[in-house]
């Protein structure tokens, strides 16, 4: 069955037999069965099959299965064409590309029956086959095709508008796209941007991944030898008191029963009036805090 989009479609199936047959419709390439209010179904049952208002997408065969619980079941293949005038769908209108080099021009159309497809430059004259042009049209589905030109190498002359165009019986269309030039020192500078980028991608995992390692290697030392970590914390406590003399080892209080002890608090008082006076000394030059040290002894 032959129809236009858009019109009104009715499959008729009838079947005779005992006990009365069932009419079960469905699509023979198992895509569900679109209704008039939009919903789809896997099946439908009833002598005729009304499709309002048909698209494109309606288009296949359609199975009219009778079956009335004896076997066996029997079925009729019914085909339903749409035709439609040409559609076409330009993904990308504006490309650029450098001179010297290829570049391919694509192209979506949409047409039944099937449209003649080719290419024109902005003027309208047809772009020819050979020589750097390269035009092939690829069917995607029953009703859809992919055109693709392929021009290599650019010159000064193959930059501008192109024209892709499609046309059968019902009417024709077409698409444009721009084809602009890329300077060569543009594309250095992506390039070498990009080369950039990825080049500190990797510097930073790199780190990272250093960073990780040593943390681990810390951590498995703490935990396969703490008698070892806690030697090394008790001889840097040594080497202080051995680099700075008792008055380290006083600045460290000791408690015993909660409180501190008096013993290593008073040295630790014399040390630090000391320090103060010795700093005062130095910034004033005086001679009053020549008497410090007989205050010291009174404490």
């Amino acid at each position: 069955m032959v129809v236009r989009e858009g019109s009104n479609v009715t499959l008729k199936c009838a079947a005779t037999g005992s006990p009365e047959p069932t009419i079960t419709w469905r699509r023979e390439s198992g895509v569900p069965i679109e209704l008039a209010n939009g919903e789809e179904v896997p099946s439908i049952e009833g002598t005729d099959l009304i499709i309002p208002q048909v698209k494109r997408q309606h288009m296949g065969a359609y199975l009219c299965i009778a079956s009335n619980g004896v076997p066996p079941s029997v079925s009729k293949r019914i085909t339903l064409v749409v035709h439609f005038p040409p559609m076409i769908t330009v993904q990308n209108q504006l490309i650029g590309a450098v001179e010297g080099k290829g570049v391919t021009l694509e192209c979506q159309s949409e047409a039944y029956p099937k449209s003649i497809n080719y290419w024109t430059r902005e003027r309208g004259e047809i772009v020819p086959p050979g020589g750097q042009y390269t035009a092939n049209v690829t069917e995607i589905a029953g009703y859809r095709s992919s055109m693709k030109l392929h021009i290599n190498p650019l010159s000064q002359a193959e930059f501008g508008a192109y024209r892709c165009v499609a046309k059968n019986s019902l009417g024709d269309t077409d698409g444009t796209i721009k084809l602009y030039r890329i300077p060569p020192n543009a594309v250095n500078y992506v390039e070498n941007f990009e080369a950039r980028h990825k080049a500190g991608k990797k510097r930073t995992k790199s780190s990272e991944m250093y960073h990780s390692s040593r943390a681990q290697e810390h951590s498995g030392e703490d935990t396969e030898n703490p008698r070892k970590r806690k030697a090394d914390l008790s001889l840097s406590a040594e080497s202080i008191d051995s680099i700075y003399g008792s008055s380290a080892a006083a600045l460290r209080l000791t408690r015993k029963s909660g409180r501190l002890s008096l013993s290593c608090l008073l040295p630790t008082l014399l040390l630090l009036l000391w320090m103060m006076r010795t700093t005062l000394t130095r910034q004033l030059g005086k001679t009053q805090l020549a008497l410090l040290p007989q205050t010291l002894t009174h404490v």
